[in-house]
């Protein structure tokens, strides 16, 4: 090989790594309930914007909004066939799990409640908590049918001094790690304002004291937007690697919101540390805005994507 065909081959084997570390469309999901009124609508939304990928979360129909994982097998199969038909993969599968407070963890905000209302909601925790793994059972299950290896979970309605918790955070979610690794499916735990972990440097504490694979992150600065700093703050005190799926708030996207992150910055560095996953879009609009703004939102994301 004469030394001119070195250097093509060297710089064809240059171009082909690159386009494995870009960041463009191919990433890019969005939550179906927050793209359309139905799963039609979401589907038609999808298609215009040309995604490969879509996250769920509820089945949204009039009149019927269920958590897909609480669904019957023959109806998460109906909708999995649905995607497949359409040519949409499902990147990631958000669930409720373990997002409430758990026995023995009082909340920092506390509820104006009476005696009675309180033992009852005691009572409903405490069940929710010991049903724990048919639950997660339950999630695994729907990640499975919709071809999907990683799923959310929570950490607990947040308390007055989370650094408290989180060995017994830890603990609890890597028992579950156990059964979501014999059946090869990730647990992400998401940055949550009401939760114990809500800042990014939050997320990093409790991965340390998780440490199997099978336990990542879902990342979504959004969800701490006035208490840090997303980029460069943020992002750095992540451990990269574990950084599994990321979302996008309309308003931390959208270019007149006055909350509007810097994903410029973010989905660069995301570039430069090899990021190979989903971007997904939460809209989390609550009016009738909603499909507008996820229609902004991802024109916006797109725009973004181009420039990198």
């Amino acid at each position: 090989m004469t030394r001119r065909e070195l250097l093509a081959a060297g710089a064809a084997c240059a171009t082909t790594l690159w386009a494995k570390s870009r960041i463009d469309k191919s990433n890019i999901s969005a939550i179906t309930d927050e793209i359309g009124e139905s799963t039609d609508e979401s589907m038609a939304f999808a298609h215009e914007y040309g995604l490969q990928w879509v996250e769920i979360r509820d089945r949204k129909n009039p009149g019927n909004r269920k958590e897909y994982f609480t669904l019957t097998e023959p109806e998460i199969k109906a909708d999995a066939l649905r995607f497949k038909t359409e040519g949409l993969k499902v990147s990631f599968v958000n669930t409720s799990l373990m997002k409430f407070a758990w026995p023995g963890m009082e909340p920092a905000r506390r509820r104006q409640e009476d005696a009675a209302a309180r033992e009852k909601r005691l009572a409903a925790e405490q069940a929710r908590f010991d049903r724990r793994a048919e639950d997660l059972q339950k999630a695994i299950r729907c990640a499975q049918i919709m071809g999907c290896d990683r799923l959310r979970v929570f950490t607990g309605t947040r308390v007055a001094e989370p650094q408290t918790v989180y060995q017994r955070i830890a603990d609890t979610i890597g028992e579950m790690s156990k059964t979501a690794e014999r059946e090869k499916v990730y647990l992400l735990i998401e940055n949550e304002g009401s939760q114990n972990v809500a800042l990014s440097a939050e997320l990093a504490d409790i991965l340390k004291l998780i440490p199997t694979r099978w336990v990542g992150m879902n990342w979504d600065p959004h969800n701490a937007y006035g208490k840090e700093t997303s980029y460069p703050d943020g992002y750095d005190a992540l451990p990269k690697k574990r950084i599994l799926n990321i979302q996008v708030k309309a308003k931390g996207v959208m270019p007149s919101s006055p909350e509007k992150e810097d994903w410029k910055a973010i989905m660069t560095a995301l570039e430069k540390d090899d990021y190979k996953y989903r971007i997904g879009l939460e809209t989390h609009i609550f009016d009738k805005t909603l499909v507008q703004c996820a229609h902004t939102s991802m024109d916006e994301i797109y725009r973004i994507v181009g420039e990198i």
